[in-house]
C-alpha cells in the first residue's frame, strides 16, 4: 500500500449504517487491538468500522450477505462506476413511490443474482431511505424494510467512497464469502482476528427466533466461542465484542472481558436506550 493510499486512507467510514455498527465503540476497540500483528481477519465483517478505521495493509474480510459484499468489491473494481450510479439515483427526489420502485428495482437485481455496480449504489441508496437503516429480507431472500420519510438529500460521501475505493484496491484485501470458520481456514500464529457476530439477546425472554431466520442461533455462538478457543490455541490475537450477558461471560470464561456502557438506538423504553456491551480479548 502506497504512501499515498495511505493517506488516502485516513479517516474512511462505512458506507452503509449496519445493525450493530461500531461506531460508538470504535475508540474502544482500537485501542484494545494488539500494535503487532500479521494478517487482520474480519468475518463479520457488516459495515467494516474498525477495518475502515485501521486500514490494515494485508487483510481478509467475510459476510454472508452477498449483496453487502458486492459493495466491497464494486468499490475496489471501480469506485467511479458506484459513485456515478448513486448520483443519478440522488438526483431525483425521493417519496414513498420512488422509494418503494428503487426497491422493487434492487429486489429484481437480487433474484436475478445481478452484481455491478448499479446495485452496489441501490443497496446504498436505499440504506439511507429505509426505516432506520434496517436491512430485513424476507423468506425469499427479497429486501422489505418500509421507507424512512426522507425526500432528499445526499445518500453518500463521495471522498469517502473515493478512499475505500483506493485502499480496497491498493491494500492486500482478500473478500470472502461464507460462513465465518471457512473464512478462518487459514488463520496464523501472530494474526489478528476481530469477531463481531450477530449478538445475543439482552431481554431475559428473548429468544434466537430472529437470529436463525438470518443463519446466526445459540448453537452458532457456542460454534463461534469454539473457534475463538481453537484460535487462541493457534496463537492468534482475538478480539471479540458481544452485548453483555451471561452467556457471553459463560462462553468466553478465562479470557478478558472489559465491559462498557453503549446507547441503544431503538427502545420503546427510554430507560432502556442504555446498555452494556463487553470486549473478550485473548492477549
Amino acid at each position: 500500500m502506497s504512501t499515498d493510499a495511505k493517506k488516502d486512507a485516513a479517516g474512511l467510514k462505512p458506507f452503509v449504517k449496519w445493525a450493530g455498527g461500531k461506531k460508538q465503540l470504535l475508540a474502544e476497540l482500537a485501542s484494545r487491538m494488539p500494535q503487532r500483528y500479521g494478517r487482520y481477519y474480519e468475518p463479520f465483517i457488516g459495515g467494516g468500522a474498525l477495518l475502515l478505521h485501521v486500514c490494515p495493509e494485508n487483510a481478509v474480510i467475510n459476510d454472508v450477505n452477498s449483496q453487502l459484499l458486492n459493495i466491497y468489491r464494486q468499490l475496489a473494481k471501480d469506485a467511479e462506476a458506484v459513485i456515478a450510479s448513486l448520483a443519478r439515483l440522488d438526483a431525483a427526489e425521493c417519496d414513498e413511490k420512488v422509494y418503494l420502485a428503487m426497491r422493487e428495482r434492487y429486489n429484481a437485481m437480487i433474484a436475478g443474482n445481478v452484481l455491478d455496480a448499479e446495485c452496489a449504489a441501490l443497496m446504498i441508496w436505499i440504506n439511507k431511505h429505509c426505516f432506520n437503516g434496517l436491512y430485513r429480507v424476507n423468506g425469499k431472500g427479497l429486501f422489505n424494510v418500509p421507507y424512512n420519510n426522507r425526500t432528499g438529500g445526499q445518500s453518500m460521501d463521495e471522498g469517502n467512497l473515493r478512499g475505500i475505493g483506493n485502499y480496497l484496491s491498493s491494500a492486500a484485501v482478500e473478500i470472502r464469502e461464507g460462513d465465518f470458520a471457512a473464512a478462518l481456514c487459514d488463520v496464523q500464529k501472530g494474526d489478528f482476528v476481530y469477531l463481531d457476530s450477530p449478538y445475543i439477546p439482552v431481554s431475559s425472554t428473548a429468544n434466537f427466533t430472529s437470529y436463525a431466520k438470518t443463519g446466526f442461533s445459540r448453537e452458532d455462538h457456542e460454534r463461534l466461542a469454539r473457534e475463538y478457543r481453537r484460535l487462541d490455541a493457534l496463537g492468534a490475537k482475538v478480539m471479540l465484542s458481544n452485548n453483555d450477558v451471561p452467556l457471553v461471560h459463560e462462553l468466553y470464561d478465562g479470557f478478558s472481558i472489559s465491559s462498557i456502557g453503549v446507547r441503544r438506538a431503538i427502545n420503546r423504553d427510554a430507560s432502556a436506550r442504555r446498555g452494556r456491551e463487553v470486549i473478550v480479548t485473548n492477549y
